[in-house]
């Protein structure tokens, strides 16, 4: 492995000075050093200054995703949806933010069937008017901020309003998409009109680009906090663009007024073996590791983990080949059982805790046999009779991480789908297409359901998974983290823990592993940031492995030192910055 050094932007602490009061007593604790961990420099900085003056997690949350919607839109927006996991230093408890996007009250399992029968090709899904879910990530900041400020909430837009407003500058990583990318949304009406240089070409890195259309949606959504997208010129203009052609959608006004987060809270400790309908942990050594239960990817996650744990990998190490194996084969089986059951069903909620039921988990960790290569796995047998999804998810996502002063936490993963969304736009903002992470087939040709299938008021099935870990008595924070990566986010994640956890290597270094993406038949490996050893050890297995080019996990995280402050680590593949 090649680690990048670590990069600690430290910004000062002059803020913006905004108008407001606190709307929520602030806690009566003792304050700590926050630090804020971002895809975008901008974002980052915009949170910091909200900590720096007294703001908890939760406000700064507001301010960072709502600089990253203008500045990295290809990942996220007003028009998306998100997870957030939240700990609350003063009760010790963990809170689910679950602002996935739903199917409109319309949706049908055919949504994106064709007249012929078959599943529509994925680049006419994704730019369809069908493919918008009901946005749910402002609303989760409207309530998370609601239940965790002490800003006033018309403070937070200033950051991304006064960007919006006066310019902000194209970043590399957004000039990459825009002049060498090519996708199905970069040949929309409303992405050429956006981007386009008026030559026929696209903007480029180091452009200043304005957006006053978003300053506006911002200043709309200061002043009425989530009504913006319930009723309105706004909320009107996103069901008249859903229904525009080709494939225009069904969501309706009141789709978007009846929308609801999901927030459930619990300590963490009470939470490990009794799954449904709360925040999801598992012990992992002498560490509690929490995420989002369903539809998240957090309990998919935190089974690959307990199937790794079977294995001595502290012991081996991170430079032995069989420990890369057992990520190898913990995500194989993760994927296996992911893939087939998961969705947002009462029947997959009926069987979480058969998922990480320990026996279970014992007979799907005994069919990894070290120091040989292993034949792909199929699911293993729960009581759900359903079939193989193998939906595609691209990777149009970002994480961030955010400490307090007050000792808080968020964790949160947030996303528009794939790059730009449908690339359709209202308000200056990009709407999603989250639906299309839904099974486009409702069932196989056999008839066998499929569990991710498309269903009213539905959230489909997501990879995102925001974590926070615990020491043993779950009082204790011991690191936060999350990546985006489309359905890879499972596997950027899982490698980041155990390096973290078994490894003890430090948050920056663990992002910098290798990736390892092992689904099915298919193990491809970051091969240039690979030990050749590690490389060499796996192939004399019997593995074949494929050279991974071109993914980008963006990885961010936040972890415990010694002295008891917390240092981050941001993915290199990506813009991101630690900032403290």
């Amino acid at each position: 492995m090649r680690p990048v050094s670590l990069k600690l932007f430290i910004i000062s602490g002059i803020g913006l000075i905004l108008s407001g009061c606190a709307t929520l007593p602030v806690h009566d604790k003792a304050r700590v050093e926050p630090i804020v961990v971002a895809a975008e420099p901008e974002a980052a900085r915009a949170g910091m200054d909200v900590l720096r003056r007294g703001g908890t997690a939760a406000d700064a949350a507001v301010a960072v995703q709502t600089v990253l919607g203008l500045i990295e839109p290809q990942s996220s927006g007003l028009g998306g949806g998100a997870f957030m996991l939240w700990y609350d230093a003063k009760t010790g408890k963990i809170s689910d933010y679950n602002g996935r996007e739903t199917a409109p009250a319309a949706a049908t399992p055919d949504l994106f069937m064709g007249a012929d029968g078959q599943p529509l090709a994925f680049k006419d899904a994704v730019v369809s008017g069908r493919a918008t879910g009901v946005p749910g990530a402002m609303f989760l900041l409207d309530q998370a901020q609601k239940d965790h400020g002490n800003q006033a909430w018309a403070s937070l837009f200033a950051p991304a309003e006064a960007l919006a407003d006066n310019g902000f500058t194209v970043t590399k990583r957004l000039g990459n998409y825009l002049q060498n990318v090519d996708f199905a949304e970069k040949h929309t009406p409303d992405f050429i009109a956006y981007f386009g240089d008026g030559q026929g070409g696209f903007r480029k890195t180091g452009d200043l680009m304005k957006n006053p259309a978003y300053a506006e949606t911002l200043r709309a959504f200061a002043s009425q906090r989530g009504d913006v997208f319930r009723k309105g010129a706004i909320a009107e203009a996103i069901i008249a663009k859903t229904h525009e052609a080709p494939l225009p959608g069904g969501m309706s006004l009141d789709d978007l007024a009846s929308y609801q987060v999901k927030v459930t809270t619990t300590s963490p400790y009470s939470t490990v073996g009794n799954y449904a309908g709360r925040p999801v942990c598992i012990t992992y050594h002498i560490y509690i590791v929490c995420s989002n239960n369903a539809p998240s990817g957090g309990i998919a996650l935190l089974q690959g983990l307990k199937i790794a744990e079977s294995q001595p990998l502290a012991e081996w190490g991170v430079h032995d080949p069989r420990s890369w194996q057992v990520v190898i084969e913990a995500e194989r089986l993760m994927y296996a059982d992911r893939d087939q059951y998961e969705a947002d069903t009462d029947l997959f909620a009926s069987q979480q805790d058969a998922y990480l039921n320990p026996d279970y988990l014992k007979a799907r960790s005994s069919l990894i046999q070290v120091g040989t290569a292993n034949t792909a796995p199929k699911a293993g047998d729960l009581a759900m009779k359903v079939a193989m999804d193998k939906t595609l998810e691209p990777g149009g996502t970002t994480h961030f991480v955010i400490r307090d002063t007050y000792g808080n936490v968020l964790s949160m993963t947030t996303t528009v789908e794939s790059y730009f969304g449908t690339g359709r736009m209202v308000g200056g903002f990009f709407l999603n297409n989250q639906l299309t992470d839904f099974s486009f087939s409702p069932q196989t040709v056999d008839g066998l359901p499929i569990a991710n299938s498309v269903a009213p008021g539905k959230h489909p099935r997501s990879s995102m998974s925001p974590v926070i870990v615990f020491d043993s008595t779950g009082k204790k924070v011991i690191a936060a983290v999350g990546s985006p990566g489309g359905s890879a986010i499972l596997a950027y994640n899982l490698k980041t823990l155990i390096g973290i956890l078994d490894w003890k290597l430090a948050m920056q270094d663990a992002i910098n592993l290798p990736i390892v993406m092992a689904r099915g038949d298919t193990i491809r490996i970051e091969q240039p940031r690979m030990e050749p050893a590690v490389w060499d050890g796996l192939t004399s297995m019997g593995y074949r492995l494929s050279p991974l080019a071109g993914e980008e996990s963006g990885l961010n995280g936040i972890l415990l030192q010694p002295d008891g402050s917390f240092d981050g680590g941001s993915d290199p593949r990506r813009e991101g910055v630690v900032v403290k």
